[in-house]
């Protein structure tokens, strides 16, 4: 209602304006006219007409009226050069903020609503260097001031910002007019007043403040660097700490390009998705499905199906997975591809320089090397909660779980995230008690819908799930371990043998000599970096899950390229990081796959979207395999087929979701997909039928009746 009364009063003035043809006494030929009655004007009533001068000057200046460079002119024939400048400054500056503030009232939720994933880069950079952008912009008078006024008004820079940098940018430009108008007899035209000279002139100066932030970037890195001592020459173009995702592919990258790189892990190659979480996981996920798979033969066909799971048999296998993926990021084939790999704890103790502490037969040995650029990718580790008494049972986390031998009989886990549920329900498919403990429900970040599926995935394989209750301590009773928990101040006993801590995961930054470089963390404690994986020492970059702001392999492995990338070409070409197509799965059953917004996202974002829906119920190859349930659901803008996100719940919904992601990454629509043609019967059948869908529902109705009746005409 607000907004509608000041577009109608803006809209009103604007309107009186122009139907007054008030733009008549804005003209040279106008002030030049006028200049004898307004200096006696002015000599009888200097400070009414100084401030009736002002106001106007600020009116239209807020309605974005043109005639605001006459005004200007007429400030300095006027009131003369100081004087002049004096009012025309402050009333331009207060005219811009007022359409600033009308235009970020009437306009920017709105257009940030519709167009806010595509600002998104804008929006950081006006957040951040806005006041930069803007004094360029002021003191460039080619532009047009009231387009920059209504422009920034849709921006996220602050109100006295844009105030302030208003008033220091346009005052050079005044200045000119002002002086010009000082000589008003002398002017034919507007155009006069700036030569190409002074244009040129004004061109350099707004180059100013971009070669100032460079300046000043180049004096911040010096200050940063300040203390330590620079080595003269450097043994190596690239130290990178870790050898999980990330560093085994920022070492590949640069073995690749024929750098000295050299690779350190203190502990086991392939880092945790290797050794304790992708690769197991899924190992462990394959026997629990086979077993879903017996308990369901009934509904193939299959009578008297019967097989029982020992748990020690599968546990060796999921070793065994382990041991035959490793080759592929064993220290033999980096080494073969060109990487020095140290086994052995790196600690940074300059920003050019690592040090190595290594052990043989129990003697540690110490060595120091020198490099242009180091990539710290050191992952991040499992966080056990803070209950009391849990150190006198027996927990496990996502990278410690896999030691067991015996089938834990009574399994709690306490978390329900996507590890969380992957693990419960794996553990409860081959035949373990599992209660899952999940404080504020599951899948935190899903749609409803696709947590309802799997919910009932769960509740389906035996998953006794709680949501809602406080945990309060661990207790050891007559030898049984418990969990306490509370629901409304009513306390109740979980027993189990092993508890499972699925609560989340942080990065691991400590130990490596960043608290003694000062690298600050951000408020998740991952490393700060900006957009292109630097921290606070430009040559010292980071990536993977002791980065952020994603914890999965595949983001990891690709900041590798950019923090690679940039690192060993700094001061030539530089990257940003890209985060705008992120795909991930949760290998639940249903898998739950998604890349882009979801709905509930974009809702929160303000973000107007229609949702196209297809039941996996209905295609052919679901219901052959009996696995005809689960859904796949696009989001799109109204009217148009680009793909704003895409969300799977069924099987292989993982693989299914690599055509959505293709399709985002290369602006590539529905219509695309529908015009793909895809082998029959399979389940990638369920993108092209998503499509149709959307087709279906955008039919031009219209065209469609007028189409039938020139069939019915060719029928006679």
């Amino acid at each position: 209602m607000k907004k509608s009364a000041l577009l109608l009063f803006v809209a009103a003035l604007v309107v009186v304006f122009f139907a007054l043809d008030a733009g008549r006494f804005l003209t040279l030929d106008a002030l030049k006219s006028s200049q004898a009655t307004f200096a006696a004007w002015f000599d009888t009533s200097p400070w009414l007409v100084a401030g009736a001068f002002f106001l106007i000057y600020v009116a239209v200046t807020a309605l974005s009226l043109p005639g605001a460079a006459v005004m200007t002119l007429a400030g300095g024939a006027f009131f003369g050069l100081w004087n002049g400048l004096l009012l025309v400054s402050f009333a331009s500056s207060l005219g811009a903020t007022l359409a600033f503030l009308a235009s970020r009232f009437l306009l920017r939720d709105w257009v940030q609503s519709r167009f806010g994933s595509r600002l998104a880069a804008i929006n950081t950079g006006m957040a951040k260097d806005g006041a930069f952008y803007l004094f360029t912009l002021r003191l460039v008078p080619v532009f047009p001031f009231f387009i920059i006024n209504l422009l920034m008004g849709l921006t996220p820079i602050k109100t006295v910002t844009f105030y302030w940098v208003s008033q220091l940018g346009m005052l050079a430009g005044t200045a000119v007019y002002v002086n010009a108008g000082t000589q008003l007899a002398q002017l034919d035209s507007l155009s006069g007043i700036l030569s190409p000279g002074l244009l040129g002139s004004f061109a350099l100066l707004g180059l100013f403040p971009l070669l100032a932030k460079k300046v000043i970037g180049l004096m911040q890195a010096r200050q940063v660097y300040a203390g330590w001592q620079k080595p003269a020459h450097f043994e190596r173009n690239l130290v990178v700490i870790g050898a999980g995702a990330g560093g085994l592919v920022t070492a590949y990258i640069a073995a690749a390009v024929k750098a000295k790189v050299t690779l350190i892990e203190g502990h086991r190659m392939g880092g945790d998705c290797l050794n304790y979480g992708c690769v197991p996981s899924k190992a462990l996920i394959r026997s629990a499905r086979f077993m879903k798979t017996v308990r369901e033969a009934e509904a193939l066909g299959i009578s008297n199906a019967h097989a029982e799971a020992d748990f020690g048999r599968i546990m060796a296998r999921v070793h065994k997975v382990v041991r035959q993926v490793e080759p592929h990021d064993s220290v033999e084939r980096y080494s073969q591809l060109g990487v020095e790999v140290i086994q052995g704890h790196a600690r940074i103790t300059s920003p050019w320089t690592v040090e190595v502490t290594t052990e043989a037969g129990g003697v540690a040995t110490k060595q120091t090397m020198s490099t242009r650029a180091i990539v710290i990718a050191t992952g991040a580790a499992p966080v056990i909660p803070n209950i009391p008494g849990i150190e006198s049972v027996r927990h496990v986390t996502s990278d410690t779980i896999w030691s067991l031998t015996e089938k834990p009989e009574r399994l709690l886990v306490l978390g329900g995230g996507p590890i969380g549920c992957e693990l419960a329900q794996a553990f409860a498919g081959i035949g373990c008690q599992v209660t899952l403990l999940a404080r504020s429900g599951i899948m935190g970040k899903e749609d409803a819908d696709a947590v309802a599926l799997v919910e009932a995935g769960l509740l389906a394989e035996g998953v006794r799930l709680l949501k809602g209750l406080d945990t309060l301590r661990c207790e050891i009773v007559e030898g049984e371990q418990r969990l306490i928990v509370s629901q409304n101040g009513l306390e109740q006993a979980l027993p189990f043998d092993v508890l499972l801590c699925a609560t989340g995961r942080k990065a691991r930054v400590s130990g490596f000599g960043l608290e003694e470089l000062g690298i600050p963390l951000t408020k998740a404690g991952t490393i700060e970096v900006n957009s292109y994986l630097q921290t606070r020492y430009p040559n010292l970059y980071a990536c993977g899950d002791v980065a952020g702001p994603f914890q999965f392999t595949h983001t990891a492995a690709h900041q590798a390229w950019y923090a690679a990338v940039n690192a060993l070409f700094a001061g030539i070409k530089s990257f940003k990081a890209d985060y705008r197509v992120i795909p991930w799965v949760t290998f639940t059953s249903p898998e739950v796959a998604r890349v882009g917004l979801s709905e509930t996202e974009a809702k929160a974002q303000g973000i107007a979207y229609e949702v196209t829906r297809y039941g996996l119920d209905d295609l052919d190859r679901a219901i052959a395999e009996s696995a005809a349930h689960g859904f796949v659901k696009v989001l799109t803008p109204p009217g148009k087929d680009t793909i704003l996100g895409a969300t799977i719940v069924g099987e292989h919904a993982g693989e299914l979701l690599a055509e959505f992601t293709l399709a985002m990454k290369h602006g590539l629509g529905l219509n695309k997909i529908l015009g793909t043609i895809h082998p029959y019967p399979t389940w990638s059948e369920a993108a092209k039928y998503t499509a149709g869908e959307w087709k279906r529902a955008h039919a031009p109705k219209a065209a469609l009746v007028w189409l039938e009746r020139f069939h019915t005409w060719r029928r006679k």
